[in-house]
């Protein structure tokens, strides 16, 4: 097999899409001999900004980062848990010191993968320079809020290497979705000896190193990014394809002009409104299944008029989600009354939601209106305001139906639509740049407190509309010190449903994952949290032509 480095050399780099369409799937034989690699295709939703584990937030970048790096745990097909570069480990009685044995391991220029690897990426993500949008998803690791906000030094973290091949973390408090959390890409060891010689560029393709199954080799912005497979992965005789090339492909009909013609295996989103028609035009390829992801809208309750609670509850009384998802959604789809998904581990309690659930179309506009007019608002002032939604999935369609719902209202409550780029939109979501907004989270780890920590006040940048509720903050702390299951869950949901009734965000619909699979695609399977690392991924007609492991030993012995 060529490497792709002297196919850019031999071909251009202008001419590595053909090369990579005529290469395995549907528009090759797939099979690896000589010189064709055996090429997994797979489209992602966005533009990538960043490949480095500590400031990307995207879910269609991380397709990119776990494809390269392996944390102390990782996922199967189905998103069970199973050891990384852990392989086992141990937790103390009160449950704050977890201890790692770590396998012995390479990254790909050859240098071990130490614990002292895992102590560096701990203290690089909290470090105030780096900014990272996901720093506080790990304050649960002792004195990381202080050393994230400068109060103290990077020693003072709660992770120690022991020795080279263990690695100790120390909690704030008990957390029982600890391995789980540890699979999420926030979590993941970092190259010291590269990040230090390279800066921000350690990224790049000339100057990566990464431990896991595929290392990057090719990255063109707007375009695509090609990875290809690395030998010194730890379980590098298990990987089927040579390499993988991720498609930054926003538009979906170039999805399907690509799977027509045979140069695309994967799709990570559909036009829901479309399924029928999709699973018609391409047979077996659509997939859905339960997920643990909630669309919510956000209002900036730190600017006026959303710092107003009667402002945030009109609107979100005004949206009328059962259209939406009945006729607007991809089917599977449901309306959300609360924010943490109704099949959420860990949260065996009658779920709160917000109060209006039961009320009619007619009785929820009626009290919108009051509410606004309680407010101040009115024919001689008129509450006009902005929604941005992302230019993703079905968030096109469903923006104009709110915009009419909060006009139903009244005439005097005028909604403009804005479509935004999806990466642009969170950006601004971040930097709290909006008044009405749309979104969704994906589920990192099965626990409430993924979702419920997003309102925290300390949350920073993913607490979109700068909630800052102390009685809220308070309940989530005692959760957190709270060991016992069932009781935890009801300190949750008695804090859910105190946000809920402050609307800093409104819950809009629970979603169904959605990708396009090529059914000759083996490995796949659906999970909550619509993980798919291409490692586990082959293809028939590969496997078909693979020499038999025992046969490939005799010969070797010979």
């Amino acid at each position: 097999m060529k490497s792709l480095k002297s196919v850019l050399l031999s071909a251009g780099a202008a001419g590595l899409v053909l090369t990579l369409a005529a290469c395995g799937g549907s528009g090759g034989n797939g099979s690896g001999d000589g010189d064709e690699a055996a090429v997994l295709r797979r489209g992602i939703s966005a533009k990538v900004d960043t490949l480095d584990p500590h400031r990307s937030s995207a879910k269609w970048e991380n397709i990119v980062i776990s494809d390269m790096i392996v944390g102390l745990m990782t996922i199967t097909p189905d998103r069970e848990v199973i050891p990384g570069v852990a392989e086992s480990w141990e937790t103390s009685e009160d449950g704050l010191t977890w201890t790692f044995n770590l396998r012995e391991s390479q990254w790909s220029d050859g240098e071990p993968v130490t614990a002292d690897d895992f102590v560096y990426a701990f203290r690089r993500i909290q470090n105030p320079e780096i900014a990272s949008q996901y720093s506080s998803l790990l304050y649960i690791v002792k004195n990381a809020a202080q050393v994230n906000s400068g109060e103290l030094p990077p020693e003072e973290l709660g992770v120690r290497a022991i020795d080279d091949l263990t690695f100790e973390i120390t909690l704030e408090e008990p957390a029982p979705y600890l391995l789980g959390l540890l699979t999420h890409y926030t979590t993941y060891p970092v190259p010291q000896h590269i990040v230090e010689q390279y800066g921000e560029a350690w990224i790049q393709p000339d100057n990566i190193e990464v431990n896991g199954p595929y290392k990057l080799a090719y990255w063109r912005t707007g375009d695509q990014l090609v990875s290809e497979k690395n030998p010194l992965f730890y379980e590098a005789d298990e990987v089927c394809f040579d390499r993988v090339a991720c498609f930054e492909i926003e538009d979906a009909a170039a999805v399907e002009r690509r799977i027509e013609a045979g140069e695309l295996d994967i799709n990570n989103g559909f036009d829901g409104g479309r399924t029928e028609e999709l699973e018609a035009k391409f047979p077996g390829w659509v997939r859905t299944a339960p997920s643990l992801i909630t669309t919510y809208w956000s209002f900036n309750s730190s600017q006026e008029p959303f710092d107003d609670v009667r402002v945030r509850k009109a609107l979100s009384l005004a949206l009328d989600r059962e259209f939406i998802v009945d006729r607007v959604l991809t089917p599977g789809y449901i309306p959300a009354y609360s924010f943490v998904p109704p099949t959420m581990s860990n949260y065996n309690v009658e779920r709160p939601e917000v109060g209006f659930a039961d009320m009619s179309r007619e009785e929820r506009l009626a009290e919108a209106r009051a509410l606004l007019e309680e407010a101040g608002y009115g024919p001689d002032n008129q509450l006009s305001f902005e929604f941005i939604h992302r230019s993703t999935d079905d968030n096109p369609k469903a923006a104009p139906v709110a915009q009419a719902n909060w006009n139903e209202i009244a005439p005097w409550v005028n909604a403009e639509i804005l479509r935004q780029d999806t990466k642009v939109l969170y950006a601004r979501l971040r930097q709290s740049d909006f008044e009405v907004a749309d979104g969704a989270w994906v589920a990192d780890f099965d626990d409430p407190i993924n979702f419920l920590y997003l309102l925290d006040s300390e949350t920073g940048q993913q607490n979109y509309g700068r909630y800052s509720n102390p009685e809220y903050d308070a309940l989530l702390a005692e959760a957190s010190r709270t060991r016992d299951l069932q009781a935890r869950a009801e300190i949750f949901a008695e804090a859910e449903a105190m946000m809920l009734e402050d609307y800093p965000i409104t819950p809009m619909w629970i979603q169904v994952t959605k990708n396009l699979v090529d059914p000759e695609l083996t490995g796949w399977a659906e999970n909550a949290q619509d993980d798919h690392l291409s490692r586990w991924l082959c293809r028939a007609d590969i496997e078909a032509g693979a020499e038999p492991e025992a046969e490939a030993t005799d010969s070797a012995g010979e």
